[in-house]
C-alpha cells in the first residue's frame, strides 16, 4: 500500500472516531441535564455522579495498565532482536496484553 493511500483512510478514521466521541459527550451531557432537571433526590444524582468519575478512573487504569504491559512487551521484543512478524512475536504481545488484563482484573477488585 504507498503512502497516498493510507493517508486518506486514516484521515476518514479519525474524522468518524472524533465524530463518535463528540457525539458520546453531547449524549451523556443531555442525559446529565435531564437527570438534574428531573431528579429530586440529591443522593441519587451524587451516587450516579461518583459512580461515573470511579468508572473513568478504573477506565484510565485498565488503558495504563494495558499500554504499559504492550510497551514492556515491544522492549522484549526488541531486547531479543526480533525483527520479522512471526507467531513468537505475535504470541509476545498477545500474552503481555493478557498479563495487563489480569493484572488490571486484581488491582480493580483490590480498589473496589
Amino acid at each position: 500500500m504507498d503512502k497516498s493511500e493510507i493517508i486518506p483512510v486514516v484521515l476518514f478514521l479519525c474524522i468518524t472516531l472524533g465524530i463518535t466521541y463528540i457525539a458520546r459527550l453531547l449524549v451523556n451531557a443531555r442525559l446529565r441535564t435531564k437527570m438534574l432537571q428531573t431528579c429530586s433526590s440529591k443522593e441519587l444524582v451524587e451516587a450516579i455522579v461518583q459512580g461515573d468519575a470511579h468508572r473513568d478512573q478504573m477506565t484510565a487504569l485498565r488503558w495504563g495498565i494495558l499500554t504499559g504491559m504492550e510497551a514492556i512487551g515491544f522492549g522484549v521484543i526488541q531486547a531479543m532482536g526480533w525483527t520479522d512478524i512471526n507467531p513468537g512475536v505475535v504470541a509476545m504481545l498477545l500474552g503481555a496484553f493478557g498479563l495487563g488484563s489480569v493484572l488490571f482484573f486484581v488491582l480493580a477488585r483490590r480498589f473496589s
